[in-house]
């Protein structure tokens, strides 16, 4: 077990001193500027992308990608129930392993059945994807128009499912021990991979929409092998070999109990963005076009803050495996501040200069009109779901199953009746208003939920200060 309390010299050794003793400050910029980085990266990126395929003038490219974005709610879904679930398991053991060494054992475990867990699941979904191509792009909501772009989009991307799970995957894991510089680092070889294969597929070889999915799938697998290489090599903890493997229920449980509610999450994304196309469908490829551009801008603030809420949630997880009550509490308070300065000052400039940059993307006068009052329903929803993001990320921190899963479940609840009504009420805008008046309405939610198990959070943090205290007096013994 690597010693937290003497001079760290290995880079697992650094990276285990700043989820457990280093000052929360420090612990914090190791975590989430990294993480913040590669967001920003990612979104320029998506901001790029569209660019790429603005540069065709033609409208129907544009579509074809917003509506393939509900494959990217299915990535996270897939992704997100064992990377998000097998990391949180893994810095909790991690914690825990202070008072008691055999605990970092179970990570073999955990990491073995999580990868190839993304890796078989990722495979069977994109294959039935495949086999059912027609009827899933009438149901993503494409029109006649849009029908052979979005059919090229989407089967590029299903192909690589299985390879983008596994990437989001691998991602969690190394932020796991608090390797978040390594976290970042694969990211950004994905985006710079992304933008050379863009150049190729799409200026060089005029691939469209179907060469931009194409880039994706193949950065992605520059990701996993720098990923693979690096826990390989420097992790004390991770093996990805199958002989790890296990389908244990000390393993499943807490894995499948928080990766549900990222199911969920990623499940109602998908549900919210094929009921945003259709309803939206209804008003021609104009709006469509203009919310795929104003949400790629919005993202860049929005991602900065996501730097945050995911960067700290291997901070939480090991605090609270471990049962120190005073650096959980540290890390939230220093971590809410902290979006709360972001959302401040990075909104307020994109909701300044939204016209300029807006028409660096789109010269057309009626996709800017719309496009404009997206954005600004965008940046309002940004103030509050940073924090929304917080409150999930103590619930999975702390493997609270049912929170997590409830946070999850009202986003989806409350957006479906919301924006049907909306668009009975208000049209066009009251369908790119919901989302935000949603957004609202799960933070309060989130907020009433976090009151309420204070609690069991606090039983949890007192279990593992009895067993470190334990094992205190076991050593002096």
């Amino acid at each position: 077990m690597t010693t937290t309390t003497s001079t760290p010299t290995t880079a697992a050794e650094k990276n285990r001193w700043y989820l457990s003793a280093a000052p929360i400050l420090r612990a914090l910029v190791h975590l989430c500027v990294p993480m913040a980085a590669a967001m920003v990266v990612s979104a320029l990126y998506n901001v790029i992308n569209a660019g790429f395929i603005g540069a065709q003038h033609d409208t129907s490219l544009l579509a074809a990608i917003t509506f393939g974005t509900p494959l990217l709610g299915l990535v996270m879904a897939v992704g997100g129930v064992f990377g998000v679930g097998g990391s949180s398991l893994m810095s909790r053991l991690l914690g825990a392993s202070e008072h008691d060494p055999a605990k970092a054992g179970e990570i073999k475990h955990v990491a073995s059945f999580a990868v190839w867990g993304s890796v078989v699941t990722g495979i069977v979904l994109g294959g039935l994807g495949l086999l059912f191509l027609g009827p899933l792009v009438g149901l993503l909501g494409a029109d006649a128009a849009a029908v052979p772009a979005t059919s090229a989009y989407v089967s590029v991307m299903l192909v690589f499912v299985p390879v983008l799970a596994a990437a989001f995957c691998l991602e969690q894991m190394v932020r796991a021990e608090g390797a978040a510089r390594q976290a970042m680092v694969g990211l950004i070889l994905s985006t710079v991979g992304n933008l050379v294969f863009d150049v190729l597929f799409i200026l060089v070889l005029h691939w469209g929409v179907a060469g931009a999915a194409l880039a994706v799938g193949l950065a992605n697998l520059v990701s996993i092998v720098y990923w693979v290489l690096w826990l390989e090599t420097h992790s004390e903890n991770v093996s990805l070999s199958l002989r790890w493997f296990t389908l244990r229920r000390s393993v499943l449980q807490p894995v499948f109990g928080i990766g549900v509610s990222e199911l969920l999450q990623a499940g109602f994304l998908i549900v919210t963005t094929l009921v945003l196309n259709n309803l939206a469908a209804q008003y021609g490829d104009d709006p469509l076009a203009a919310m795929g551009v104003a949400v790629r801008i919005a993202q860049v603030p929005e991602f900065l803050v996501m730097g945050v809420t995911i960067g700290v949630l291997p901070l939480l997880a090991y605090a609270y495996g471990k049962g120190d009550r005073e650096r959980l509490r540290s890390a939230l308070r220093a971590s809410a501040l902290t979006v709360g300065a972001i959302v401040l000052l990075f909104s307020g400039t994109v909701f300044v200069f939204r016209q300029q940059v807006f028409t660096v993307f789109s010269s057309d006068h009626s996709v800017l009109a719309i496009g404009l009052t997206i954005l600004v329903a965008q940046l309002v929803a940004t103030v509050v779901n940073g924090f929304t993001g917080l409150f999930t990320s103590l619930f999975q921190a702390a493997g609270l199953a049912t929170p997590a899963i409830a946070m999850s479940l009202a986003q989806g609840v409350l957006f479906i009746p919301i924006v049907l009504l909306g668009n009975l009420w208000f049209g066009l805008a009251g369908i790119i208003w919901a989302l935000t008046v949603t957004e609202v309405l799960v933070f309060v939610a989130g907020l009433i939920i976090w009151l309420a198990s204070r609690s069991r959070i606090d039983r949890g943090l007192d279990a593992g200060s009895v067993e470190r205290a334990d094992a205190v007096l076991a050593e002096a013994s």
